[in-house]
């Protein structure tokens, strides 16, 4: 038995106890093979396993699909992780191969979905995320894919990466993971310390700078490589891109670019941004004039990790003619004590703040998040400021959930709301959280959880075929029923009618979220007329917001 197989058993057996409500109908191996693609999903797009479960599509015609995610748009691209798993039950020496019919299914699978003329009979859960994607296809995006194929074994045969090979998908396109119980392992294990030395080359910049110390030098491309090929992305632990080894990007594909061209890989130096290091310590020879050679303790890459991974990945090619003794990367290192903790998140977000990333962790400690935890403590709710933070239940609160719940129900932008998350805690942030307090954020929170409850377990047999792309927009218009039954404009709401407008929004659920289905019908029919629109069609309108102008406003 393989001690990783048997770590990852173990965790789904401990899935299957706790959140069996989680998963798909079944007999017992088929939810532990669903619990393992949950698994695999959200140590993979390092997500809460709860998010996860959205990601599900298992079933019935899900050609080959056992989970999907969508990424946003970014320089006119985004990104599907597409997900399919394969479980051993009864065999736990991790040693089976991930099987070859799986890989022809997956090739098929690429072929058909991405393109939005191919007609495929698909379940509930997945045909509308599929015509999702090929909206936004028709819209002139362009898609790139990951195809993860999950297994608790080995990758597959040399047979089935001919398949691949020969499948004339465009290889920039379409990129091949294979994702395992090691996989899993190595990435939970991340957490690890990494102490190593450092090699720079010619002149370094020593300096002592107010209370801490700092080296800027030049360091071999090889040198970063090696390092990584050592350390993995244990040395990632706080970038906040999280660059897990598979993503793949314009920026990434770019640094490749000039690597790979004798002509510009010696410029390198001053192409690159640079790589910002911090660590507990270094150490070095002073009576060194150059050529310095650093020990450094509790090493990890704040800024430039994809830099460094797109270094690894390109020098491990196999290219006996590529010469990297000439190319050189800038690297800065921050020697910074226990107590600089803040101090490490400010550089953290200065040093990327030039570029779309997640900020949720960097806004945690500001004022506003501060004053939602406590606002919420004393209305009997938890709000959790930070990705890392435990913790789950009806009482519990997240900020990306209060950040999602805002936008579209108080501050009426459903379609930024769902379409613009990588921006909620960037450039919309203040749009969202600006004089938003404890009461009108739980409020959000509420309706917003149960419109999506009844999204994905619907009270009526035949749910209008919108409901899948319309929830942030029902969302808002219940938060409009809520405010108007009650005869107050938001700025009323607060800790002290709190309790009176939670009470109506329970006992109003369900005519509110009629009227506003209603609402939302009448808007598409002014739109559309009454003749038939496809999920493509339905999907782009409520990406745009055709329909916010037709759906005015109370006020």
């Amino acid at each position: 038995m393989d001690i990783n197989a048997s770590i990852i058993d173990q965790q789904l057996t401990g899935l299957l106890e706790k959140h069996s409500d989680w998963l798909p109908a079944g007999d017992a191996n088929k939810q532990r093979s669903a619990a393992f693609v949950l698994l695999c999903m959200a140590n993979c797009l390092d997500i809460p396993q709860e998010d996860a479960v959205e990601l599900l599509t298992e079933g019935g015609n899900d050609a080959g699909v056992d989970g999907l995610h969508i990424g946003e748009v970014e320089d006119g691209e985004f990104l599907v992780t597409v997900f399919q798993g394969k479980y051993k039950i009864n065999n736990l020496d991790g040693t089976a191969n991930f099987p070859e019919n799986g890989v022809q299914k997956a090739v098929n699978t690429v072929q058909v979905l991405f393109d939005p003329a191919k007609e495929i009979n698909l379940n509930p859960l997945l045909k509308p995320k599929v015509e999702e994607i090929r909206s936004l296809v028709r819209d002139g995006y362009i898609p790139n894919v990951r195809m993860i194929l999950c297994n608790n074994g080995a990758k597959w045969t040399e047979q089935a990466q001919r398949w691949i090979d020969q499948s004339g998908l465009p290889e920039k396109q379409t990129l091949w993971i294979h994702f395992n119980h090691n996989s899993i392992v190595e990435i939970l294990r991340k957490a690890k310390t990494v102490d190593d030395t450092l090699r720079m080359v010619g002149d370094a910049v020593f300096e002592n700078f107010n209370f801490r110390r700092v080296v800027i030098g030049k360091v071999q491309v090889s040198e970063i490589a090696e390092l990584f090929n050592r350390h993995h992305d244990q040395l990632l632990q706080r970038n906040i891109r999280r660059y897990l080894g598979l993503n793949e990007n314009r920026v990434n594909v770019d640094i490749h670019r000039t690597l790979v061209n004798p002509e510009s890989r010696e410029n390198f130096y001053f192409f690159n941004n640079g790589i910002t290091i911090i660590c507990k310590s270094f150490r070095h020879n002073a009576l060194q004039g150059a050529n310095f050679q650093l020990k450094l303790e509790n090493m990890q890459v704040i800024n430039g990790g994809q830099t460094c991974k797109t270094i690894q990945q390109t020098l491990n090619s196999p290219d006996l003619f590529a010469d990297y003794q000439n190319t050189y990367v800038m690297v800065r290192i921050y020697e910074l004590a226990d107590d600089d903790q803040g101090f490490v998140t400010d550089i953290t977000y200065a040093t990327n703040s030039q570029n779309p990333v997640d900020l949720r962790d960097l806004r945690s400690n500001d004022a506003f998040q501060k004053n939602l935890e406590l606002g919420m403590k004393d209305l009997g709710f938890t709000y959790k400021r930070q990705r890392e933070e435990g913790g789950a239940g009806s009482s519990v609160i997240t900020s990306s959930i209060v950040a999602e719940a805002t936008l579209a129900v108080w501050r009426e932008k459903p379609h930024q709301a769902k379409f613009r998350r990588r921006e909620h805690f960037g450039k919309l942030y203040d749009d969202i959280f600006r004089e938003l307090n404890a009461a009108q954020a739980i409020l959000a929170v509420l309706i917003f959880r149960d419109v999506e409850n009844e999204r994905k377990r619907p009270s009526a047999e035949t749910p209008p075929p919108f409901m899948p792309y319309a929830s942030h927009y029902v969302s808002m218009l219940v938060g409009r029923e809520l405010l108007h039954d009650q005869g107050i404009a938001l700025k009323d709401v607060s800790h002290r009618n709190f309790a009176e407008l939670r009470q109506r929004l329970q006992n109003n659920e369900t005519n509110y979220h009629a009227r506003a289905v209603e609402e939302v019908t009448v808007a598409l029919r002014e739109c559309y007329g009454d003749r038939e629109i496809s999920l493509q069609q339905l999907s782009a309108t409520f990406r745009r917001g055709d329909l916010l102008e037709m759906l005015g406003s109370h006020e």
